[in-house]
């Protein structure tokens, strides 16, 4: 007993530079996948961001809910179309990602922050038109539909909630700009630029895998850092390939933006969050 507590006073003690560090400090963390969907890691997730917030670190928490939204149009009897990777949204099925992601989704995630004793306060990027997009046009000759791309952040909204000692859960849903309608936009993209806009000092992307691998499915090849500069080079070795290039590159865009660190980390792994942020050890993928 009395080394199992001698270890845990060295984790903290172990946190403590980290928690000075930070303190004060913004976070923004993309959260979906898996880690939503397993009790486990949605209640490992929950835990770290309230610690965080116990601690003086500000997290801003931005969800997705691709799986849920899914689930949804299986139960109505509606397709679920992909064009190019992209989820094709035409009008009834983005009224179902706006109720599915506004509403279920983040007021089940502001209600478990809630009960397991944090503050915080649901938001979607309608309100105070946090996200301001217009309709995406890749160029391909394809349409997309109701998916969109951020061309403004408006951070007041969310700046306002930080002020009052409570955590952000924001839903990536975008004011049109351009129609008279709302947008689905990448949640992943929407956390990198709500990171530049509150010039946080990290960005955090909980993904499905161990971070950047050199060899694809082996997590022993894990590369822990990698310079915004070494990007395109891996590109070119086919190393960052197929879904971890949006990935890397909504990194390098928050560090061009200003954000001082990225991290793309295994949500998957219970508290990746907080091994990442307060220990030595570190998680996953770190690009600066």
């Amino acid at each position: 007993m009395a080394s199992n507590n001698h270890a845990r006073a060295q984790t903290l003690v172990e946190a403590l530079p980290y928690i000075q560090k930070f303190a004060d400090k913004v976070v923004v963390i993309k959260y979906g996948g898996n880690a939503m969907i397993s009790p486990e890691l949605f209640d490992a997730v929950i835990e770290d961001i309230i610690l965080l917030q116990l601690v003086g670190i500000h997290a801003v928490l931005v969800h997705g809910g691709g799986l849920e939204i899914n689930d949804m149009l299986d139960r109505l009897g509606m397709e679920s179309r992909f064009v190019n990777g992209l989820r094709y949204t035409d009008e009834e099925t983005m009224n179902v990602v706006q109720s599915v992601l506004c509403g279920k989704v983040n007021k089940d995630l502001v209600s478990t922050i809630v009960r397991k004793g944090g503050s915080a306060i649901g938001l979607c990027g309608l309100d105070g038109r946090l996200f301001e997009a217009k309709r995406m046009d890749k160029g391909d000759g394809e349409d997309y539909g109701y998916v969109g791309d951020i061309i403004k952040v408006n951070p007041d909204v969310v700046e306002q909630v930080i002020s009052k000692n409570h955590i952000p859960v924001i839903a990536t849903v975008a004011f049109g700009v351009d129609a008279d309608t709302a947008y689905n936009v990448n949640a992943d993209t929407a956390a990198a630029q709500l990171a530049i806009a509150l010039s946080a000092e990290k960005l955090i992307l909980l993904t499905n895998t161990r971070g950047v691998l050199r060899v694809k499915g082996d997590g022993e090849t894990l590369i822990k850092q990698i310079g915004a500069n070494e990007i395109e080079g891996l590109k070119a070795q086919s190393i960052v390939a197929g879904g971890m290039i949006p990935k890397v590159e909504c990194c390098a865009a928050a560090i061009a933006g200003g954000v001082r660190r990225t991290h793309i980390l295994d949500g998957r792994i219970p508290h990746s969050i907080l091994i990442e942020m307060l220990t030595d050890e570190g998680a996953g993928t770190m690009i600066f």
